[in-house]
């Protein structure tokens, strides 16, 4: 397990991005890792609905999502992780997150914490908690800075 695959969830944020940099001092670099970039299925956004949604749109978003995760396995392989990027459509996100670690036989998961509190986390909630709750590997989650530090 120690030298499992990592799958790194990542979605371009400066989180995500301290979150590979972060496994990179904690974990053996040279490891196999998938850079999962999860993108929803864009009929699903509430303030969309079905009827504006066209292939086109569609398409744009999965080639940004697949960039996106390019971009991340891109960053992994400066950190010294062999990485593959990897993009899926899937609601909810921590699902497909977990799922993909299940389907990959992935021996740890790493993401960023946008570190959301109050009203932000009872309307947004949380991916990583989520993620930490069901997956059945461990999963390091990196937490932004704390301000003053």
């Amino acid at each position: 397990m120690a030298d499992g695959t990592i799958l790194f969830a990542y979605d371009g944020s400066d989180q995500a991005k301290a979150s590979i940099r972060a496994a990179a001092h904690q974990l053996r670099p040279g490891r196999d890792a998938i850079v999962l970039t999860v993108y929803q299925p864009v009929a699903a956004l509430p303030f969309l609905g079905p009827a504006n949604v066209t292939p086109d749109l569609e398409a744009a978003v999965e080639r940004d999502a697949r960039r996106v995760a390019g971009e991340g396995a891109e960053l992994a392989r400066s950190a010294g992780f062999d990485a593959t990027p990897l993009a899926e459509n899937g609601t909810p996100v921590w699902r497909s997150i977990v799922d993909s670690a299940n389907e990959h036989g992935a021996s740890i998961v790493v993401m960023g914490s946008h570190g959301r509190t109050g009203v932000g986390l009872v309307l947004m909630g949380s991916v990583a908690s989520a993620v930490a709750r069901h997956a059945q590997v461990p999963v390091l989650i990196v937490h932004p800075p704390s301000e003053g530090t």
